[in-house]
């Protein structure tokens, strides 16, 4: 088979096209034909180094986010069929720890990533448990699938299992254009809430509004706290999810209501935020941290975006051996919703 990969640290050049044999499914497992591959942050962030999942290593094919067909069954019963169009959850968790046991399982002590410390989908073929894998119904295409586990599994965990994010509130979300960001748009519009969304491109802004965003504020030339009290009659916003990391954290404190809740899981401008202790305490907000979706909140994200019509907005899509210039454009920030590889013939 085809793949892509990287044997060293580096810029997009180091990416790979090379021929690998094809794997096999094992007792439990499915081979699935890929037909798109989404491009994710993560695959940008261990390209250049170091690796940051436990357990990476190179040789390495990246692609968290797959869509494919079920081209051959392993060993042993499971629901698949030979010609299932089907996404995975690239979080492999092990069923049998003691977070997996207490339903915790997204902290699953031996948790393994497609793509992210395991091959993952910048191939022809790849191998994962029949239980990872999700039916995708007939009017959803691959390039579309393959938009759904990472960023509205992010936007899921933050808004729904962490946030509690419920109908009549409103919502603040940075990075107007990313898959995470038109992820939590359509989630919470779907869940009855107001958003605002904030941004430094008016450009972007305007094409957020097309999705369904209700209040834009353009922070580069306006006071992003004063137009978030502005846009709720001075109370503040009652959750921001924050995916950009410290350069907006002190800003989301002040954009929040008193016991308002600050849901965060990104870290694109930095690793360390620095906040005010006093106004945090005195205003009882709540900081929830948000990580990836165990199997269950997963499949419940799959079941309520494919009822409600959710679909991911694609960017641009790329043959396998352009997987460098994919890479390029979601580094060069340009991208508009989600750049995607097409290993074979898609849908």
């Amino acid at each position: 088979m085809r793949a892509v990969r990287h044997r060293g640290h580096g810029g997009p050049e180091v990416l790979e096209t090379v021929s690998l044999p094809d794997p096999e499914p094992g007792p439990g497992e499915v081979l699935i034909a890929v037909r798109a591959a989404a491009v994710n942050r993560l695959d940008l962030l261990q390209r250049r180094g170091p690796g940051l999942l436990p357990g990476f290593a190179l040789p390495h094919v990246p692609g968290m986010d797959v869509a494919g067909d079920v081209r051959a069954l392993g060993p042993g019963g499971h629901e698949r069929r030979v010609g299932d169009r089907v996404l995975i959850n690239p979080s492999l968790t092990c069923g049998s720890c003691p977070q997996c046991r207490a339903g915790r399982d997204a902290w699953c002590a031996s948790l393994r990533v497609v793509g992210g410390n395991r091959p993952g989908g910048y191939a022809e073929l790849m191998v994962v448990p029949a239980a990872r894998t999700h039916p995708i119904p007939a009017h959803l295409d691959h390039v579309a699938a393959a938009g759904l586990p990472t960023a509205y599994g992010m936007a899921w965990q933050g808004l729904v299992v962490r946030g509690g994010l419920r109908a009549g509130e409103t919502l603040m979300v940075h990075g107007a254009g990313s898959g995470v960001t038109i992820a939590a748009v359509h989630l919470a519009r779907a869940l009855g809430a107001r958003v605002v969304v904030t941004s430094t491109s008016r450009a972007r802004l305007d094409r957020m509004a097309e999705l369904g965003a209700d209040v834009l504020i353009d922070h580069r030339s306006s006071d992003l706290v004063g137009q978030a009290r502005a846009a709720t009659g001075g109370a503040g916003v009652d959750v921001v999810f924050d995916h950009v990391g410290p350069a907006l954290f002190q800003a989301s404190l002040h954009a929040l209501r008193p016991g308002g809740r600050l849901v965060f899981c990104g870290d694109t401008t930095g690793s360390e935020a620095k906040f005010n202790l006093p106004h945090a305490f005195h205003s009882g907000v709540t900081l929830l941290g948000a990580g990836s979706c165990g199997p269950a909140d997963f499949a419940a994200m799959v079941e309520f975006c494919l009822s409600r019509g959710l679909v991911p907005v694609p960017d641009t899509a790329y043959p396998l051996a352009d997987a460098a210039e994919a890479h390029r454009r979601l580094e060069s920030g340009a991208a508009f919703g989600k750049v995607t590889l097409l290993p074979g013939s898609a849908s």
